[in-house]
């Protein structure tokens, strides 16, 4: 699920799914809600079947651009099977614009290979991770749903519109929760099994840039559910908490491959 293919087929998937995004964006002001909806589904189709093609006799590869790619298509998944239970919801133009980013960057950053004697099971692994990703990039949506509708509440506008904040608030929890238990299970594999899944380069933990940022945003997110479920923590309080979770998490995956594929490949002069 973690690959990436600078190939002919695989450039043309995802320029059209990044078409398609931006069309999809661009829609979401001067057209119905149904119309904008086919074209956001569609782009999600394409962005599944650059996804999938990735999957078809290729090396493996890992980068932070492939990860946020399959992030933002997790987080569209979940936006997708949401809105038909609560139409209400209104992020469609910001969902497409950061997806057609997303896959652009995946074509200008398509990661390194992996190394040859890694397990068959890393891949199962990375995924694990990049999906406690997908669901805490969901709760951060959510989260930035319910500061717009506290905002439009204070202002008066739309009073009838959107889905509740109660609502919004425990969508928001139930992702961190099921991230949250993804991000253990992704841990403690990698605690347990690390020289299984990477073969020779493998080793035991090494509490190295992405392993700190990692612990730390797992500690972040335990200390966020312990708030909630101890002393009713919502609201703004909780909201910052979430987001510094969901940043050091970003630093961890994302953040350590950037520096390895960007920032130290490309020294400056």
């Amino acid at each position: 699920m973690i690959l990436a293919i600078p190939s002919p087929p695989g450039v043309a998937l995802g320029i059209a799914t990044a078409a398609a995004y931006g069309l999809a964006a661009a829609m979401s002001s001067r057209f119905g809600r149904q119309a904008t909806r086919s074209a956001l589904g569609m782009a999600w189709l394409l962005h599944a079947l650059a996804l999938g093609w990735g999957l078809i006799g290729a090396v493996p590869r890992f980068g932070f651009a492939p990860a946020l790619s399959i992030t933002a298509w997790l987080v569209l998944t979940v936006y997708g099977i949401e809105s038909r239970m609560y139409p209400q919801l209104k992020s469609r133009r910001v969902l497409a614009a950061l997806g057609a980013v997303a896959v652009l960057l995946a074509l200008l950053f398509p990661g390194t290979p992996l190394h040859v004697s890694a397990s068959p099971w890393l891949p199962l692994h990375l995924a694990l991770g990049i999906a406690s990703y997908g669901l805490f990039g969901a709760a951060v949506v959510h989260a930035w749903l319910t500061t717009r509708a506290e905002k439009q509440i204070r202002l008066a506008t739309e009073p009838q519109a959107g889905v509740p904040l109660l609502t919004l608030e425990r969508l928001t929890f139930r992702f961190v929760t099921a991230g949250f238990v993804l991000l253990s299970a992704t841990l403690l594999a990698g605690l347990l099994f690390s020289e299984t899944l990477y073969g020779d380069a493998g080793r035991m933990l090494k509490w190295d840039h992405k392993t700190v940022f990692s612990v730390l945003a797992w500690l972040t997110f335990a200390i966020l559910l312990v708030g909630r479920s101890r002393f009713g923590w919502r609201g703004r309080k909780a909201r910052r908490v979430l987001y510094a979770g969901a940043g050091l998490l970003l630093l961890a995956y994302v953040g350590s491959r950037f520096v390895l594929e960007v920032v130290l490949t490309h020294p400056a002069r």
